[in-house]
């Protein structure tokens, strides 16, 4: 896959090492060849498949880990290690935290959100350490020792999804280690997962009646104390011996870079930086509401067309058209919703037993999805040879 580009080629820097960096420059090497000559800053030395961490804490595994040097050595690009500390868009130079800085000819921003605990008194998950942080929650479960379970929507969600997974898993665990439990999930949502429309959000519903989780729609929750839950608009009270919760968002807040509420990034259809020239981004960064890595992907595959067009190649970018493909882990087989977006809501949305799209993983990205799996069967076929 990889190219060497001459020392002329036009000169792309992507900073962030997730799925929106990893899917654009992927999506610029198949677009744009030797054209462009790939820099990819990134904090972290591995890409961790960060959808499948759910798991983790009942015992599947690991999410999977892939070096990133690796896959900069597939791309042939060159992998600087570190933070954008700033960025200089009159002279064209993006800063890491620490070393010199980078010169570009376009900036692909997919440096992510950051996630705040908004309950002190609630455990914020943080699918970095997802194993550490309810691992014992789980065996707690297990023992008998935890008789009520809340699961908190924030009202400043990016995607809620992983919430509804842990609750189903939780109960289901209960259930087959016959311990009596609670579960109770509140969110702002009108309906659960209502992003995706209303059939696959009345599915969701059913799934989660069926495995005995309460859910408290159209409401905002406080923590006071340990334990303590207020419901609003009711002022409702719950007690729970657990209470886990997903954490609100923000913006990176790089700075030379605009911000809009809460320091995303404001994007055009196209990827585009709002009031800069040759700056896109693309993921959670940016002010899309919707923080999904699909969605992410999709962005950054709007960014690499109009990326590619600056470099010379002949191509219309289509721009940013957001399709939801979301899979749904439960306490038994997933489910797999997909949603057309438009307005905040599906407008066209199907839920099923089988995937409508290919290859059939957690992320569907156009160009990562492939090369993953390509990865896994030349780590199983090399297994299988040794």
């Amino acid at each position: 896959m990889g190219s060497v580009s001459s020392p002329d080629a036009f000169k792309v820097l992507i900073a962030g090492g997730g799925v929106a960096g990893l899917e654009g420059a992927l999506a610029l090497r198949e677009l744009a060849g030797e054209a462009v000559r790939l820099t990819l800053l990134c904090p972290a030395a591995d890409f961790v498949y960060r959808p499948m961490t759910v798991r983790e804490p009942f015992a599947y595994g690991a999410a999977a880990r892939y070096p990133l040097r690796s896959i900069a050595d597939d791309l042939g690009a060159q992998l600087v290690e570190g933070a954008l500390a700033w960025v200089g868009p009159g002279e064209r130079v993006a800063q890491a935290a620490a070393g010199e800085g980078l010169s570009y000819d376009a900036l692909l921003l997919a440096v992510g959100a950051r996630a705040h605990p908004r309950y002190q008194h609630a455990i914020t998950i943080d699918d970095r350490r997802m194993d550490e942080l309810l691992h014992g929650l789980v065996q707690d479960v297990e023992d008998g020792h935890v008789k009520s379970i809340a699961f908190l929507v924030p009202p400043r969600m990016g995607w809620p999804l992983p919430i509804y997974e842990l609750a189903l898993m939780t109960a289901g665990r209960a259930y087959d280690m016959n311990v009596d439990i609670s579960v109770t999930v509140v969110t702002p949502e009108e309906a659960p997962l209502a992003i995706f429309g209303s059939e696959a959000s009345a599915t969701v519903t059913e799934l989660l009646h069926q495995g005995g989780v309460e859910t408290v729609t159209s409401a905002y929750a406080e923590v006071p104390a340990a334990g303590q839950i207020i419901v609003y608009p009711h002022e409702h009270r719950l007690r729970c011996d657990r209470i886990v919760a997903l954490p609100e968002l923000f913006g990176p807040g790089v700075r030379g870079l605009p911000s809009v509420e809460h320091g995303f990034i404001p994007v055009d259809r196209h990827g585009r930086v709002r009031g800069l020239e040759r700056v896109y981004a693309a993921g959670d960064a940016t002010d899309f509401a919707l923080k999904h890595g699909g969605v992410s992907a999709q962005q950054a595959d709007a960014a690499a067309e109009s990326i590619a067009q600056l470099a010379g190649v002949d191509i219309q970018p289509r721009g940013f058209d957001p399709v939801i493909h979301g899979m749904l882990l439960t306490a038994d087989a997933p489910k797999y919703l997909t949603a057309h977006i438009t307005g905040g809501h599906g407008f066209s949305s199907t839920i099923g037993d089988t995937p409508t799209w290919a290859p059939a993983g957690k992320i569907a990205a156009r160009y990562l999805a492939p090369y993953l799996e390509a990865r896994e069967h030349a780590g199983r076929e090399g297994a299988r040879m040794a």
